[in-house]
């Protein structure tokens, strides 16, 4: 079994990495195994002995993403629920997406092709266990969606970059006097500005309708 810094997991990194270029590029539903080999440089044989199907290849993608999410819940669930954890859950839930922007950016593209996948439910699991962090114990409803939105607007910040540059492309295109979203990197930050004035308002004293 490969240890982090084996030749092997070094493999599977750069399968993932060639994977989502492509699926970036045409869609995960057009991509093939043999286009992906063949970007490596390999064998389909070869990209085989790492990954058995397409489906592997996005549970390897999903374990990766989800990597900075396992270490966040891991330490939330051993602190008790206060503003301060709210907002710290938020911010590393921020900072883990910013590090993997590439992978944020598979998720909003290929949503239909992860709804109902394994790797995508999983996700969808720890996605839940990080809701329930930020709104802690005995929230209101009001407080579950605060707690909702402010994590999906980090998702959301990826559908507004997608679709300034769409609009940049676009023939005929005229700058007008809405603000770009900028870098990926830089829409994931002033994300996490408005996830955390988001978060701000849950404090547990908002009365349930």
């Amino acid at each position: 079994m490969g240890t982090p810094h084996s030749p092997r997991s070094d493999t599977r990194a750069r399968i993932i990495a060639v994977a989502l270029e492509l699926f970036a590029e045409q869609g995960y539903e057009r991509t093939s195994l043999r286009e992906i080999a063949d970007r490596l440089g390999v064998t389909k044989a070869a990209l085989y002995y790492h990954f058995k199907t397409k489906d592997d290849i996005v549970h390897g993608i999903v374990d990766s993403m989800a990597a900075p999410i396992d270490d966040t819940i891991a330490w939330g669930r051993e602190q008790p629920w206060t503003p301060e954890l709210r907002d710290e859950l938020i911010r590393r839930f921020a900072a883990g997406m910013s590090e993997r922007v590439p992978l944020l950016r598979f998720f909003h593209e290929n949503q239909p092709a992860l709804r109902d996948s394994p790797a995508g439910l999983e996700f969808r699991q720890r996605m839940i266990a990080m809701i329930r962090l930020v709104h802690g114990p005995d929230a209101s409803f009001e407080d579950r969606l605060r707690a909702t939105m402010s994590l999906f607007t980090i998702n959301l910040a990826m559908f507004i970059v997608k679709q300034d540059a769409d609009d940049c492309a676009a023939p005929g295109y005229v700058p007008g006097g809405v603000a770009m979203a900028g870098s990926p990197e830089e829409a994931v930050a002033a994300a996490q500005v408005v996830a955390l004035e988001i978060g701000s308002l849950i404090d547990h004293r908002t009365p349930s309708v």
